[in-house]
């Protein structure tokens, strides 16, 4: 029997289950604390406590968590962090930092370069690349106080050569200690966007290296030795390694832990999930399985984006949220982790949206004596605008009027009716309450393809075949056991406005971890 803890560390709570195969044995939910790290060994320590499960038999811990995105958002522990755009003499009309907001540039000391280099779509080079103009460059980053540098050129998911070179240079003319990221291995086709997404993961690499390994001490303070994953953005895992050199591949992890474990809860491949958690509800769409990605460009934090992200909205509604003129308003603030001491059923004075769960009687925590001073048209008129504002955003992601069945997870799921007018099926499947660490728990690994190729017709078949081979290559290499590995998704799209037959094809791959050294 091979068990592996599954962790989620939400804005309000950190919730961890214990699993084998596809059944949650025992679960806890403790709050979340300002030191992510602590509320994790609390959680641990609860589910020793409650299952009595023996450290020498967990063979994986997966953890989600959206630290990193939380710091991106709040421009906070940010890594000064230089960018080099090889592509001159074309792409100098928008430099580096275009359109980003001023506190993050200001936080992460930003500094953009321009240097020779890049390739067209079909691999050939806008110019050749000057090594000495590289160093220049590399000295003055470091000079101006860089300690991490972004690598981006122009078309490098078709040919990353050029930043490939570029990084053996800078690692020689400013040492190893300065961690370097390449775009054509964070984002997708489209110069800015990409660039954009591995400046970002740039400034965060400091910070995974400390939330690496105050997480690794988290899990061997329990005395568990077991490997360490992170979800990513797609649902599936990757390792510290990894997260260390790609924190940015996280962001999304919550949510899609949420919706990947409510598709398996629930059985359904095809449907909406609503997930409503102490802070906000995420709405996503499972296709197949996995989330929905979304379109060719993700905003964060005010910035244009291009990498591999669910397709999610989100609202400022939970169980935390303030409930305010008489139950018309309900959120986007939030008492967060503070609940349980803010709550007017725990003891505070805040009127939350716990506090109405419990006054209708959707929900038995707290005192229940503490609201039963409430008046009903407050009750009624609070549920009523948190259901709107739900339904709404469930309304605005579903791409067609098809009455796809609607799974309700989370701990603020309580909040929602039984039977929502304009969806189909409501499902609020056992253990909704810790969807999001059993999606964590169940992760695979995946390898994707996404790139531009020039493709004869004749030769179309062997293309595909050679993007599918190379996913499932990059699946087995990221510790997918082969035997398991299927494509579950293939996109492949003619670009007329290019010459010599361009099409871009993506193919996802996913298997299953290897486990307990079983392959």
């Amino acid at each position: 029997m091979t068990l592996r803890i599954g962790i989620d560390v939400g804005g309000t709570n950190t919730d961890a289950v214990l699993v084998t195969e596809d059944e949650i044995i025992d679960s806890t939910k403790v709050t979340t604390t300002e030191d992510i790290t602590a509320g994790i060994v609390t959680a641990l320590a609860d589910l020793h406590a409650r299952s009595g499960f023996n450290a020498d038999e967990i063979t994986a811990v997966m953890i989600g968590t959206t630290h990193f995105l939380n710091a991106l958002v709040e421009a906070h522990k940010l890594t000064p962090t230089a960018v080099i755009r090889l592509g001159v003499p074309a792409a100098k009309s928008l430099p580096p930092f275009t359109d980003w907001p001023q506190a993050i540039i200001k936080a992460c000391q930003g500094q953009g370069y321009m240097a020779h280099g890049g390739h067209e779509y079909d691999g050939r080079e806008i110019s050749p690349l000057r090594p000495d103009e590289i160093r220049a460059h590399a000295r003055a980053a470091v000079e101006k106080g860089a300690r991490s540098i972004a690598i981006s050129s122009v078309f490098s998911p078709v040919n990353a050569e050029g930043e490939l070179t570029a990084g053996d240079i800078i690692r020689a003319e400013v040492g190893s200690d300065i961690p370097i990221s390449l775009s054509h291995r964070i984002g997708r086709i489209g110069l800015l966007e990409r660039e954009n997404a591995t400046i970002i993961n740039a400034a965060l690499r400091e910070l995974a290296d400390s939330i690496v390994s105050g997480l690794s001490k988290a899990v061997a303070g329990q005395g568990i030795k077991a490997p360490l994953y992170l979800s990513q953005n797609d649902g599936t895992l990757i390792s510290l390694d990894e997260v260390r050199q790609y924190p940015v591949a996280t962001f999304a992890s919550g949510p899609t832990n949420s919706m990947r474990g409510a598709a398996r809860l629930s059985g359904y491949k095809d449907c909406i999930v609503v997930d409503v958690g102490g802070t906000t509800t995420d709405v996503g769409i499972i296709q197949g399985g996995f989330p929905r990605e979304a379109g060719q460009e993700v905003g964060l934090a005010g910035i244009r984006t291009n990498f591999r992200m669910p397709d999610v909205l989100s609202v400022g509604i939970g169980g935390g949220s303030r409930v305010r003129g008489g139950g018309t308003q309900v959120g986007p603030d939030s008492v967060g982790y503070n609940l349980r001491s803010h709550a007017l059923v725990f003891g505070g004075d805040v009127l939350t949206a716990t506090d109405i769960a419990v006054a209708a009687g959707h929900a038995h925590v707290g005192d229940a004596e503490a609201v039963r001073h409430l008046d009903s048209t407050v009750i009624e008129a609070a549920l009523n605008r948190i259901t709107h504002d739900i339904l709404d955003v469930a309304d605005r992601i579903r791409s067609s009027s098809a009455l796809l069945p609607l799974v309700a997870v989370g701990g603020g799921s309580i909040l929602l009716p039984r039977a929502l007018d304009g969806f189909g099926t409501l499902v609020r499947p056992d253990h909704f309450d810790v969807t999001n660490a059993f999606g964590a728990a169940i992760g695979q690994v995946s390898g994707e393809v996404d790139r531009i190729y020039s493709v004869r017709e004749s030769k179309r078949a062997e293309t595909r075949d050679e993007a599918r081979s190379e996913a499932v290559d990059r699946a087995i290499a990221s510790g997918a056991r082969p035997s398991s590995v299927e494509i579950v998704e293939f996109d492949e799209v003619p670009i007329p406005y290019l010459p010599g037959n361009a099409v871009r094809i993506r193919v996802k791959a996913v298997g299953d971890l290897v486990l307990g050294g079983h392959a």
